[in-house]
């Protein structure tokens, strides 16, 4: 380029505090055992524009403040340092910061910056310490940096000094080569797999025989003939093919036909989809009695009828592979992206609370991290911050969130996202849920600009992680973007100014123009309109980026003028691209000249369903051995203090979740505000007291013994949680999102027999306990390819279903939180605890202190009959309004349930195990800890006690025990075993130290 580049160096003065350059110092010292004395921060931005002196001194103002910072053109005089560390962008990687900074030159200049021009940041790390150069590259590679997006330069004092200020920008450069490729299908199946694995399409022989199939047809030959089209596919309709099948978009093993077969009883049966059979079954046979179900897995999101006066709009996604690559870019993705399937839904919904829940390996972990992959601290930290900018730059509030860790997930992380949203009934005299494309109308693209990040993000995210992991699968969002665009969105919507909208997310335009074209039967466009981050990028990339921030609308030619000046006064840049029509194809131009087009059948019916095997044969697991007779205090600190169970506040404090003024019951609740809440509760609308109630189940350590009584688990804590907080039963929707190790047989997958078995009994489960409880699954997601084999070792995830329920609260002023609340109340304990150990968190603490993985035994079980009377009862209970606190104890069972419940209420308890309802013959030890299901523990006034009794009389509920005042050493939690004696007395203080601790400074 000829344009001038200026370099702006902008720091703080010397004697104010660098809070940026002390957590890389603490960060070094924990996470990688560096010792730095010191480390100070600078950004650095590189202005490639035409700028007067004058200018240039008025934007130096606009980027410097004067109060805290110092900056000058060139170089800055430098801190005392004996490394430096220089980190900015590859070239074609989305730069949040340079956007903004681009946006403030310009308000400075009065003009837009021209093709070529731009702004471009690094960041600087002043390092003192002695360290060596191998020291300071590990730094910079092992935590500072993503070498998949960055670009690192390192100096030492010397070094630097000798080199002229770095002017150099990230520009992308267009690619020599043709523009458009074709392929020559004709080859041997060694051939056909070579086209496939090279070029990241994760597509099968036997799909490579149907695309191949599809171009011998007659038909296709004669129209390609006519369109000057080549007789093979080009790279247009081959990627396109190929995202359109991907596992990831197509859910290639939930549509498979499944031969199942139980080992031990020699059943054996033939699932045609597990998707229809079970999910979609089980809805609609719901359905019949829940008339507020208003459109299930048609659209991006699931929709169910409020009130009146609105709708609800749910999704949960998964960005595991992405978050994987890159913590943070994949989980900022992550969170704007599922942020777009409410807003495409229908005719686009109001956000209105964002939900989040991640598995990492420990942060503490001391074992040897593969090649390629990051550590589980670097990627707990990446991903945090990637979904707290997300959503807290986005306006939208948190209502849920929460960790679990075990060290499978080492490989991937798993990366929960979702959103729900609120929208009226009708809009503009038309059905809200309801989207309709007519022949004429225009394509428009909406928002961000088009890059190559997030190509093949689609089929990258089908296949395992492995060491050629595609730099360009990474992206990065911008929500400030994104908002414009929603803002700007919203209102067209209310004025009636497009038809249709949908999301531009898992292969970019081909997904969402092919998928809005089956509305009217085709749609034709032309890729050169499409505005782009730079120039260079081939047919092929603009019509599979994934890059963010964009949405498609379907306007109708009467509305194009009014449309497209709304966007220039919101300051949303718009493209029409072609329009919609009836001829069954997918028309795709670039200049002008046909570079694909697709039947619109065969793309979204053509792909072969799989055939595939299973096989079940329980896990022969052997229980730990349960320690012998003893107090129990010990125990229940050390179950407070693990992982699993310890606060995760710090982290959850980042989010923000009192923006909008919506949240009645918050994700902490207590007198001190630090324990974890049973279930969030939201205003719907202002001024009214109807709550929205959210809770979730995740429990993947049952799966290591039987996945159906997994997912049952999952799905009855999440029900039992919103009906403990005062929701009705007669009013839950649920989202399944099943995360799962490749189930599918191959020499690199030897148990895919095995693991597929597990997929289908999780899916019986669902059926099931969905049905028992008449709570219907309105949308979920799977992701089927959790296995990592970088670095010569293939590690897998245990199968994990996250369901989240979604809830109705008829006043909010009634809803129930789960901490004791004042000396003297009632305490109930209600449900049957069994011995029900099996892959207990007390199992787990057991094996690990014995270096063993026995973890077997018999794992929590869901009598839906018994937990439909218990949720019934509990349900009156709210109706007469005599419930104080509800708690629904999960991991640590009663134990650690009742130790929450003391340390959020600053009280203490005295509470008799022997009155607790439990089977015949069960032990001390799994009266504590064991996790069975469909329990509560609840309290009341002295007053209400007998009410309480008569409401649950015939059924598993006993008085327990009270809640207690603190004396001189303060509030204490006192269980009396079977026998009378004292088996656990514990001051609450100290139980609520050992519950913060260990994730307290991380």
């Amino acid at each position: 380029m000829n344009i001038p580049v200026y370099r702006l160096e902008v720091g703080l003065k010397p004697r104010i505090p660098d809070a940026r350059g002390r957590a890389v110092c603490e960060r070094a010292r924990t996470f990688l055992g560096l010792s730095i004395r010191s480390c100070r921060t600078r950004d650095v931005y590189k202005i490639a524009a035409e700028l007067s002196a004058e200018l240039r001194e008025a934007v130096k103002a606009a980027f410097t403040d004067p109060v805290t910072s110092v900056s000058e053109f060139g170089r800055l005089a430098p801190p005392q340092f004996d490394w430096l560390i220089e980190i900015g962008y590859k070239p074609g990687v989305t730069d949040n910061l340079g956007r903004t900074a681009r946006a403030v030159v310009e308000d400075v200049a009065r003009r837009r910056l021209a093709e070529g021009e731009g702004v471009y940041t690094a960041t600087q790390y002043f390092i003192r310490g002695d360290l060596s150069r191998g020291d300071v590259e590990r730094l910079a590679r092992g935590m500072l940096a993503n070498t998949l997006i960055h670009e690192i330069a390192i100096y030492d004092a010397a070094e630097w000094q000798a080199c002229p200020p770095d002017t150099t920008v990230p520009y992308f450069r267009e690619n020599p080569g043709p523009l458009v490729w074709s392929y020559d299908l004709e080859v041997s199946d060694t051939e056909l797999m070579r086209i496939s694995r090279e070029g990241i399409l994760a597509l099968s022989l036997e799909e490579m025989y149907a695309i191949r199939d599809y171009y011998r047809r007659g038909d296709v030959r004669r129209f390609r003939q006519d369109l000057g089209l080549p007789a093979g596919p080009t790279d247009v309709e081959l990627e396109c093919v190929a995202q359109t099948w991907s596992e990831h978009c197509k859910h290639k093993i939930f549509s498979a036909r499944i031969r199942y077969r139980d080992e031990t009883t020699g059943e054996e049966m033939e699932i045609n989809s597990l998707f229809d059979t079970y999910i979609r079954r089980a809805t609609e046979e719901i359905s019949r009695r829940r008339p507020w179900l208003v459109s299930v897995f048609t659209d991006n999101a699931g929709v169910i009828r409020f009130n009146q006066r609105l709708n609800l709009v749910c999704k949960v996604e998964t960005h595991n592979t992405p978050s994987a690559l890159d913590p943070y870019g994949g989980a900022l993705t992550g969170i704007v992206g599922v942020n777009r399937d409410p807003m495409g839904t229908g005719l686009g919904a109001e956000m209105l609370c964002n939900t989040w829940w991640y598995c990492f390996a420990s942060p503490f972990y001391r074992g040897e991290v593969p090649q390629g992959l990051f550590h589980p601290r670097r990627i707990r930290d990446g991903v945090h911050q990637g979904v707290v900018d997300g959503g807290n730059q986005s306006g939208i509030p948190y209502a849920r969130g929460g960790e679990l860790f075990d060290e499978r997930y080492l490989g991937k992380p798993l990366v929960y996202c979702g959103t729900i949203g609120i929208m009226p009934p009708e809009i503009a005299g038309r059905p809200s849920h309801r989207k309709e494309i007519r022949p004429g109308d225009l394509v428009v693209m909406v928002g961000g600009r088009i890059g190559k990040d997030g190509i093949h993000g689609a089929t990258f995210s089908s296949e395992h992680l492995h060491e050629e992991s595609p730099s360009q699968a990474v992206q990065i969002g911008d929500p400030i973007t994104q908002r414009k665009m929603y803002e700007f969105l919203m209102e067209a919507r209310d004025r009636g100014l497009y038809r249709a909208i949908t999301d531009n997310g898992a292969g970019g335009l081909s997904c969402s123009v092919g998928e809005m074209s089956t509305l009217s039967g085709g749609a034709e466009i032309d890729l050169a309109r499409a505005p782009l981050k730079y120039p260079g990028l081939k047919p092929w990339e603009i019509f599979l980026s994934e890059a963010q921030e964009r949405m498609t609308v379907a306007v109708p030619p009467e509305h194009r003028d009014a449309f497209l000046e709304l966007a220039q006064r919101r300051d949303v840049e718009v493209s029409i691209l072609g329009e919609f029509t009836d001829t069954g194809l997918l028309l795709v131009h670039y200049r002008g000249k046909p570079v694909g087009a697709l039947h619109l059948d065969f793309l979204y019916r053509g792909c072969p369903r799989m055939e595939l095997e299973a096989r079940w044969s329980p896990p022969q697991i052997s229980a730990p051995r349960r320690r012998r007779r003893g107090k129990r205090g010990p125990e229940l600190h050390r179950l407070l203090s693990s992982l699993n169970i310890c606060s995760k506040e710090k982290k959850c404090r980042m989010y923000d979740h009192e923006v909008k003024g919506r949240t009645v019951i918050k994700p902490f609740v207590g007198v001190n505000a630090e324990v974890p809440s049973d279930a969030t509760v939201l205003l719907a609308e202002y001024g009214s007291y109807e709550g929205i109630a959210v809770a979730e189940g995740i429990n993947p350590y049952y799966s290591d013994i039987d996945t159906y009584h997994m997912a049952a688990s999952v799905i009855d804590i999440a029900v039992r949680r919103l009906v403990g907080t005062g929701a009705s039963l007669d009013h839950i929707a649920g989202l399944d999102n099943f995360c799962w190790p490749d189930p599918v047989y191959s020499e690199q997958t030897p148990d895919g027999h095995f693991k597929l078995a597990q997929l289908v009994r999780a899916n019986q489960a669902l059926y099931d306990v969905t049905v028992a409880y008449g709570v219907p699954c309105i949308s979920g997601k799977d992701s089927m390819k959790n296995d990592s084999v970088r670095g010569g070792r293939k590690i897998s995830i245990p199968p994990t279903l996250l369901f989240t329920a979604v809830g109705r609260v008829a006043d909010v002023r009634r809803a129930v939180t789960m901490y004791f609340k004042e000396p003297g109340d009632c305490v109930f304990v209600i449900g049957v605890t069994r011995d029900e150990l099996g892959a207990s968190e007390y199992y787990r603490m057991l094996a690990a202190r014995r270096g063993d993985n026995r973890i077997g035994g018999r794992v929590p079980r869901v009598d839906t009959g018994s937990a439909l009377q218990i949720y019934r009862a509990m349900e009156e209970a709210h109706r007469a309004g005599i419930l104080k606190s509800v708690h629904t104890p999960a991991l640590g069972g009663l134990a650690v349930g009742l130790a929450l419940a003391a340390i959020g209420g600053d009280v203490g308890a005295e509470i008799d195990l022997a009155a607790v309802p439990r089977e015949e013959g069960i032990g001390e030890d799994a009266l504590l800890f064991s996790e069975s299901n469909s329990r509560y523990i609840v309290t009341c006034a002295e007053q209400d006690r007998s009410q309480l009794e008569r409401i649950f009389h015939g059924l598993p509920a006993a008085y327990v025990g009270r809640v207690t005042g603190g004396e001189d050493g303060g509030p204490r939690l006192q269980i009396r075993g079977l026998d009378g004696r004292p088996l656990v007395d514990e001051a609450v203080r100290a139980l609520r130290r050992s519950f913060r601790r260990t994730l307290e400074k991380i």
